[in-house]
């Protein structure tokens, strides 16, 4: 009798154990997930657990699943920790949870034991994602090799001879050919080219593309990169300075799912099947980063022999398949001259040439320094200037939604209005020292006239509120920028308040970068500088330094290089002279002077404003902002 009891003592602790772990998973999938469950029965369960980011993969999974009944769906979703399953019937369902709640099964990748937790949903939402597209300029060609030449380009490899041109790098075995790639400096020494050219198992593939229009240039680099599962290559892009157009490389041994990468943080995960052919040329070269993640199981679609496609879409298909041991033989061809693609902000050669080309501000008054690198720059430049700032800022929105109806603002430097029409309860003037800006803003039918932040032609004490949104950063004396606030303020009347933005030193703030920051595909350190650490003084001779786009700064005062289409016109009215002189090369880079403010900076400055009070100083995305009041 006293064992009986201890046996049903016994299963109602494991129940209990069982129980108390399944509303913890529930919790967890409802907190960080959004999955919602239910306590009644359904036809569909979420399984805690049992995804492809636990090493799960569709068959094992499956294979389990189904000796409880018929499964209509299994959905997997990408490098999540679960799944959902639809039975076709509610006693199927119940008979899973009851059965497989707590069933062990051991991982694919991990080859481990995880215990599944099963919970009812009411449905499970399928979205219908389209693959995406490749990158441009991104081309795959399947079975370019045939498995004859296949084995003989491995088998002419030779890893025991010529160590000088090999690594066996931490996540990878490297061979080179033609010229030794420099890990180093990420570049090719062209002066210097390894006895021999490129191995002669490698003619009939290289005249086969030149053949077929594949690529321009003939080859004359190789690099051979095994990889075991396991291993894989950090995102990167092949560096402009170093090799022409195109870039191709070829799968052997087995598949691989590469990852490319914008800047804008897009990605496409793309399956490069094996004896495939891969074409980098123009976007997919110069702006995509690629690389390949190190692990031993790839996520792919669950179709037999996956042909060239996206990753994606459908996570009804989706399931993990085990690496095997790939070599990628990638052809370059080394670059004799300077690049001068397309995309300059993550282009070597044209950032070199800029830096090299630096503007050299010697006995330079203030005045004639912001002029030269502030008034003239964004007239030629307002055009495109204004296409890039569309949207609001989300705090300055707050700033004006919360004002009273009726309220007077001024936005001192309003560029091309794109703050003006925001509340329509407000009555909104702007002003901005450039007339091709002030023109669009007129062309939106806002309200705005051209005037010197210093110089506001505005009656003094007569707005309930102003906006001065990336504007001091741009005076070049403390001075100059004291003045503005000076101005500024003046304009509010008793209880009026001030919005402020300026540009900060800090892009990297509580362990956070800016937007600006993580946008930055190319770090490159900037030159060293020769100016005043409290900013530029009259009449004294300075060296700026041009700061390099998407960096950290390195100093407070720097000339920020903007980058003009060829297609933008330089202003919103253009004269046929002007028509003519773009066709013949406008302009393209052009330097901004900027001074960017450390922390606490900009505080000080309102300090010493009479009769001002702060009431907020925040941080927003790589600015320093206040709100200030006038009493």
């Amino acid at each position: 009798m006293g064992s009986k009891n201890e046996v049903k003592q016994k299963i109602s602790k494991e129940e209990k154990k069982l129980m108390k772990k399944q509303a913890k998973v529930k919790h967890i999938l409802l907190k960080h997930e959004g999955v919602e469950t239910v306590s009644h029965p359904s036809k569909s369960l979420v399984i805690a657990n049992g995804g492809l980011g636990n090493g799960v993969g569709r068959h094992r999974l499956l294979t389990v699943l189904e000796q409880c009944g018929k499964v209509e769906s299994l959905v997997m979703p990408p490098n999540k920790p679960y799944s959902f399953v639809t039975y076709t019937s509610t006693d199927e369902a119940v008979n899973a949870y009851s059965s497989l709640s707590g069933h062990e099964i051991s991982s694919n990748e991990w080859e481990q034991k995880i215990t599944l937790y099963f919970s009812f949903v009411d449905k499970v939402e399928l979205k219908e994602v389209l693959p995406p597209a490749l990158p441009p300029g991104l081309v795959i060609i399947e079975e370019f090799v045939t498995s004859e030449e296949e084995l003989a380009m491995l088998e002419g490899v030779d890893w025991t001879s010529d160590i000088a041109n090999q690594k066996s790098l931490k996540h990878r075995r490297v061979k080179h050919y033609g010229y030794e790639f420099r890990y180093d400096n990420n570049n090719v020494d062209k002066d210097q080219p390894l006895p021999g050219g490129l191995p002669g198992f490698c003619t009939s593939v290289v005249e086969r593309c030149l053949q077929q229009g594949l690529i321009k240039h003939k080859p004359d680099q190789l690099t051979v990169n095994q990889y075991e599962p396991g291993q894989g290559i950090p995102p990167h892009i092949d560096t402009h300075s170093a090799f022409e157009d195109e870039i191709i490389s070829i799968s052997l041994g087995s598949e691989i799912v590469m990852e490319f990468k914008h800047p804008n943080d897009s990605n496409v995960q793309v399956m490069l099947p094996q004896r495939s052919l891969l074409i980098m040329s123009g976007e997919s070269r110069y702006l995509w980063t690629h690389g390949i993640t190190p692990r031993k199981f790839d996520v792919v679609q669950d179709s037999e022999g996956q042909k060239v496609k996206t990753i994606s879409g459908n996570i009804e298909e989706l399931t993990l398949k085990k690496r095997g041991t790939r070599t990628s033989f990638t052809f370059r061809k080394v670059r004799r001259n300077a690049c001068d693609c397309a995309f300059p902000s993550v282009c070597d050669s044209q950032q070199s040439q800029e830096k090299e080309a630096a503007p050299q501000v010697s006995v330079l008054g203030v005045e004639a320094l912001e002029k030269e690198y502030v008034h003239k720059v964004y007239e030629d430049i307002a055009g495109h200037f204004s296409s890039t700032r569309h949207t609001p800022w989300p705090k300055v929105v707050d700033f004006l939604v919360t004002l009273p109806d009726g309220a007077i603002v001024a936005d001192i430097g309003c560029g091309n209005g794109k703050y003006l029409g925001i509340n329509k309860n407000l009555y909104m003037i702007g002003c901005d020292r450039s007339k091709n800006l002030v023109n669009i803003c007129g062309e939106k039918k806002f309200e705005a006239s051209v005037c010197d932040a210093l110089d506001v032609p505005f009656r003094a004490g007569s707005f309930d509120a102003c906006l001065s949104i990336a504007v001091i950063h741009h005076f070049a004396t403390e001075e100059r920028r004291l003045r503005a606030l000076i101005e500024l303020t003046g304009l509010l009347r008793s209880g009026g308040k001030a919005l402020i933005y300026v540009w900060a030193m800090e892009q990297e703030y509580n362990k956070k970068k800016s937007k600006y920051l993580k946008e930055n595909k190319n770090n490159k350190e900037q030159k060293t500088l020769n100016i005043q650490d409290g900013g530029l003084k009259p009449d004294t001779n300075t060296v700026l330094p041009v700061h390099t786009n998407r960096t950290t700064f390195e100093s407070r005062d720097l000339l920020v290089p903007w980058h003009l289409k060829p297609s933008t016109r330089p202003n919103s009215t253009v004269t046929s002279k002007q028509s003519n002189e773009e066709e013949q090369g406008p302009r393209s880079v052009y330097h901004r002077y900027y001074h960017v403010f450390h922390d606490g900076e900009l505080e000080g400055l309102c300090r010493k404003l009479e009769n001002i009070t702060i009431l907020q100083s925040y941080y927003d995305q790589g600015n320093w902002c206040v709100i200030l009041e006038k009493s």
